[in-house]
C-alpha cells in the first residue's frame, strides 16, 4: 500500500490488548481496539477468525455509521467509533463466539 496525497504523514496504527478473554455463555464482553490515524474519516473493521477458518467480516464503523455483516445477529454485536477507539461489544455469548477477533483500519487516502 502507498499514500498518494501530500498530506499523508505518519502511519495508521491499530492496537488491541493481547491475551485471552474468558467469559461464560450468556455473558457480555467488550473487546477493545484503539487507533491512531491522520485520516479525518477512517473506516474501522472487526473480523472474527475461528479455528481452521478464514477471517469473517463482522462490523464496519465509519463516522457515525455502523454496517453489520448480514451473517451476524445485529442485536448481539455492536461497535462504534468513540474518539480514538472502536470497542466491539458481544452480548449473550455463545460457544460459537469463541475465536480470534481482529480490528483493522482503512483510510480514505490509501490505495493498493
Amino acid at each position: 500500500m502507498f499514500c498518494s496525497s501530500p498530506e499523508c504523514k505518519g502511519q495508521d496504527t491499530v492496537t488491541q490488548p493481547t491475551g485471552d478473554v474468558t467469559a461464560a455463555e450468556g455473558d457480555t464482553v467488550t473487546l477493545n481496539c484503539t487507533f491512531e490515524t491522520t485520516d479525518p474519516s477512517p473506516s474501522l473493521y472487526w473480523y472474527k477468525q475461528g479455528v481452521n477458518d478464514s477471517p469473517k467480516y463482522l462490523v464496519k464503523c465509519f463516522s457515525k455509521t455502523v454496517d453489520h455483516s448480514p451473517e451476524i445477529q445485529k442485536d448481539r454485536f455492536h461497535a462504534e467509533i468513540i474518539e480514538k477507539s472502536v470497542p466491539l461489544k458481544i452480548q449473550k455469548l455463545q460457544l460459537s463466539d469463541s475465536a480470534v477477533y481482529y480490528c483493522l483500519i482503512l483510510g480514505t487516502r490509501l490505495f493498493i
